[in-house]
This record gives structure tokens, C-alpha cells and sequence, in this order.
């Protein structure tokens, strides 16, 4: 009789006796500690936002025109752009690879929702450039497209910065469309589009 009970105690020990231990070993948290941990929860969530932005994913052929010079015809060339979604969904990395200016470019950009700052938000950076460009906006459903607005240091004049419009417009299932409008002296003007078609 005692073997049996002493075998019984042993196999609970063995059983409940490590997540006993464990839980002895983690304190419950404060109140503080708790609400810190919920927000940082709420911060990496995954929400409906980030999931929109999966329209994005796949591989795309784009037609590139540039207007260099108003008075000039454009100047037009092809692409490729791959995007996928990473870190669970929380961003969509794009890498672009076509020409410039009758040069090889490459760029890579990323594209996201700040959950903190209500935001979407554009990055970008290229084999023509040394910078970063960084722009916030938001999604307009009417039109089903997003606006950013940010800056970019201009070429001509380093010290000073050049404000940018960039407009994403999805056009249907296979198709999206991205317009740069710059301002020069107050007065914008459209001076790249990349029309997207799905592959």
C-alpha cells in the first residue's frame, strides 16, 4: 500500500511539479506592467488596415513616364516590381528593378499602417540616390486610393526640400496606378506615373 502511494505522489510530483515551479518563478504583473503590455499588443496588431495593403502582393510589369521638362515629351520605359507581406502581415516590402534615364534602377520600398499614429505611411530608397524618403498618409474609399505627402531634398539645391504628393490609385483587381506631383515655386505639377499591371 505505501509503494502504491508513494509511486502515485512521485508521478504527481513529476507531473505538477514543474509548471508549479514555473508559475512560482513568473510573478503576476502590476497594473502597470499589464497596461504596458497591452498596449504594446494593440501597437503590433495585425488589423483590418494591414490587411488591405495585401492587394499589393505579387508580381507586377509597370510602364514608367517621366516628365522631365513640361515643354518635352515624356520619357518612357518598362519594369518589373515584386511585393510580399511580412512580419505576419504587419508590412509589404516592394523591390522595383526597370531603367531611368536610359540607366539601370533599382529601388526597394515598404509600405505599412501605423497602428500608434493612425496612419498609413511609404518608404522608399534607390540605386539613383543616396537619401530616404519617408511620406504618411491615408486611404480614401471613394476613390479607392492613398495619398502621402512628404518631402525630398532636391538635387539642384541640397539645403532645401521639395514637397511631394504621392498618389496610389487601384484601378481594379490586376491594375494600380502611382502618380509623384511635385511643387517647384508653388506650383505642382505631375512629373512621374508608373501604371501597374499584374502578371
Amino acid at each position: 500500500m505505501k509503494t502504491k502511494l508513494f509511486a502515485t505522489l512521485a508521478f504527481a510530483f513529476a507531473v505538477v511539479g514543474p509548471a508549479a515551479a514555473e508559475d512560482a518563478a513568473q510573478p503576476k504583473m502590476s497594473k502597470e506592467q499589464q497596461a504596458a503590455a497591452d498596449a504594446y499588443e494593440r501597437m503590433g496588431a495585425v488589423r483590418a488596415e494591414h490587411k488591405q495593403l495585401e492587394y499589393f502582393v505579387g508580381d507586377w510589369k509597370t510602364k514608367n513616364t517621366m516628365w522631365m521638362d513640361p515643354k518635352a515629351p515624356p520619357q518612357e520605359s518598362q519594369g518589373t516590381s515584386h511585393s510580399e507581406a511580412v512580419f505576419g502581415g504587419r508590412y509589404i516590402e516592394t523591390r522595383f528593378d526597370g531603367d531611368m534615364m536610359g540607366q539601370p534602377f533599382s529601388g526597394r520600398g515598404v509600405m505599412g499602417y501605423d497602428n500608434l499614429g493612425g496612419k498609413f505611411f511609404s518608404t522608399w530608397y534607390d540605386s539613383m540616390s543616396t537619401g530616404f524618403w519617408l511620406a504618411y498618409g491615408s486611404y480614401d474609399k471613394a476613390s479607392n486610393s492613398y495619398t502621402f505627402r512628404g518631402s525630398m531634398d532636391d538635387p539642384m539645391a541640397p539645403t532645401t526640400k521639395v514637397p511631394v504628393r504621392a498618389v496610389v490609385r487601384i484601378v481594379d483587381p490586376t491594375h494600380y496606378t502611382f502618380e509623384w506631383h511635385e511643387t517647384h515655386k508653388g506650383k505642382e505639377s505631375k512629373t512621374m506615373q508608373i501604371d501597374y499591371s499584374k502578371q
